[in-house]
């Protein structure tokens, strides 16, 4: 895990927080779209399947921040569609940083060296960069020739220009083990990217593409495979041990998807950003007047095949700080990985 430090302390002291203050639902990171607009056509997301009247609006600063500040998240995942295409992205991130909240702007980069001279380098502050494989495996997924050497060269920028960067890529069953490690190993060696996020495939119902998605076995043969031959303890990749186990089959939880909320145009979304169940206008009543118990792998039918990160991470973190051999164990992954990306 190579979480920096002083997000790893600030992270954990919030838990503990919550620990002492008793909450059993509390969000952990807030996903916040401020659009629906998008640069790209991608086949394993539905955002752009939104009406046009609601592609052409964008969130205002002030509703953003204040949702982002309702929920007291420690942490910011700004998605989309494409953020860097709202005209106040930067504005929204400023007021972010300057809240002491760790966000980060995920983004195709299209737009990044364009945008970039907006943004100031911070370490509450990350681009996370789209790239789902190497060249041809890359542009075939966003459906547009270029897109990945693009992103290259807008993540060299942004680290030229003291950036943090992350990357975030989602597997599909056309990958296999030997994708997997070509493109991790090439964020990780070649571009040296300061962390990297792994998500197999959700069947998003608005995807244009419902053949590719991963089943569960799929996926756990997938990452057990990929991660063989110390490759996992090698990658600085921004998840718990736990939830890697999970990924691998060594691990289950149940969902809790209560920890990594969706706010978007229409309100806090129930009960995930991939499955809509309706929109609240308040966090409060997204947390107090939604059914968890009904989601999850074996509750809900759509949630057979979902191992997504905004589910089953949060159910990961907690069982480590409920775990003194967890924990340590992800605070030895947590100094490794800092001594890494510092080597």
């Amino acid at each position: 895990m190579a979480m920096p430090l002083r997000q790893s302390i600030r992270v954990g002291t919030y838990l503990l927080e919550q620990k002492l203050r008793k909450r059993e639902k509390f969000p952990l990171i807030v996903e916040l779209e401020p659009l629906y607009a998008c640069n790209l056509a991608c086949e394993g997301c539905g955002k752009i399947q939104h009406p046009a009247g609601v592609l052409k609006q964008r969130m205002p600063v002030a509703q953003a921040v204040g949702a982002v500040l309702e929920s007291g998240a420690p942490m910011v995942s700004i998605a989309g569609g494409e953020p860097l295409m709202h005209p106040q992205i930067h504005e929204i991130v400023r007021q972010l940083v300057a809240r002491r909240k760790y966000v980060f702007l995920c983004t195709n980069a299209l737009l990044l060296r364009k945008k970039i001279e907006k943004f100031t380098p911070s370490p509450y502050f990350a681009f996370a960069v789209h790239i789902d494989g190497l060249r041809e495996r890359h542009d075939e997924s966003v459906a547009k020739e270029g897109v990945f050497d693009e992103a290259v060269a807008a993540i060299k920028e942004a680290k030229r220009r003291g950036f943090r960067v992350t990357t975030n890529s989602t597997f599909f069953n056309t990958d296999t083990p030997q994708t997997i490690i070509e493109v991790l190993n090439f964020l990780n060696d070649d571009l040296q990217v300061d962390e990297m996020m792994i998500s197999p495939a959700y069947a998003y119902e608005k995807a244009p593409d419902q053949e590719h998605f991963l089943g569960v076995e799929q996926t756990r043969e997938l990452f057990k495979k990929a991660f063989a031959g110390g490759n996992r303890r090698r990658w600085r990749l921004n998840h718990s041990p736990l939830f890697l186990d999970f990924l691998e089959g060594k691990a289950d939880f149940p969902c809790t998807a209560w920890a990594i909320p969706n706010y978007s145009l229409f309100g806090w979304q129930r009960p995930c950003y991939l499955m809509s169940d309706g929109y609240v206008p308040t966090y409060r009543e997204l947390i107090e007047e939604t059914d968890w118990s009904k989601y999850g792998r074996g509750k809900d039918p759509r949630c057979a095949n979902c191992m997504a990160h905004c589910g089953y991470e949060p159910t990961a973190v907690l069982a480590t700080m409920g775990s003194l051999k967890e924990s340590l164990r992800a605070a030895r992954e947590t100094v490794g990985g800092n001594r890494d990306a510092s080597a």
